[in-house]
């Protein structure tokens, strides 16, 4: 895990995710780093089986890809270290997603507005036991997983479609820290 405790190698991995098969200068181009940069964490994620050449090549020319498109942290599996390298690695990876979701709150009126339209950004709070919460995630990853091939295989790609984000958390909320963590934030203001 600490392996993808990087913010480099999470693009990278992010890039590959969507492009399948990249070179380290058409990754650096992608994610702004140079192609030096991307060759030495590509390597990095290839010593740790997360990614592997995928053809001929020499250098910054030799194509890479993912070895699984996406991975589970079993946390019942770690140690109290594993455990912290598997928070810091969540953060890490949501951190991304949320600025991408504020970015798109900057720009979503310049795209077309079927897609402002289709769009989302919801909240909801509900009082759930744990079997119901484990129900409702189960029918959430399951709609998911029906578009999943997808990004697997780019041919499967209605010509309309675009990369979507979807951000899906589901968690215990205690109201007492909810009231602290707000007033915490408004005293950062």
């Amino acid at each position: 895990m600490r392996a993808l405790t990087h913010p480099v190698r999470i693009a990278l991995i992010e890039v590959l995710a969507v492009h399948q098969r990249l070179t380290a200068t058409q990754a650096g181009e992608l994610i702004q780093e140079t192609p030096t940069t991307c060759s030495f964490h590509l390597r990095q994620l290839a010593k740790y089986g997360f990614v592997e050449e995928a053809g001929p090549g020499k250098g910054r020319q030799r194509p890479w890809k993912l070895v699984n498109m996406g991975f589970t942290i079993q946390e019942e599996d770690l140690n109290a270290e594993g455990r912290v390298a598997a928070d810091v690695l969540v953060q890490m990876f949501f951190r991304r997603a949320f600025g991408r979701f504020e970015r798109w709150q900057h720009i979503h009126w310049s795209y077309p507005e079927e897609w402002d339209r289709a769009s989302a950004a919801d909240q909801a709070a509900m009082f759930v036991t744990t079997t119901e919460l484990e129900e409702v995630n189960a029918k959430v990853r399951e709609v998911l997983e029906g578009y999943r091939d997808r990004l697997i295989d780019p041919s499967l790609r209605p010509g309309d479609s675009r990369l979507v984000e979807v951000l899906y958390l589901a968690y215990p909320v205690d109201l007492d820290t909810a009231v602290v963590a707000k007033n915490l934030d408004s005293e950062e203001a």
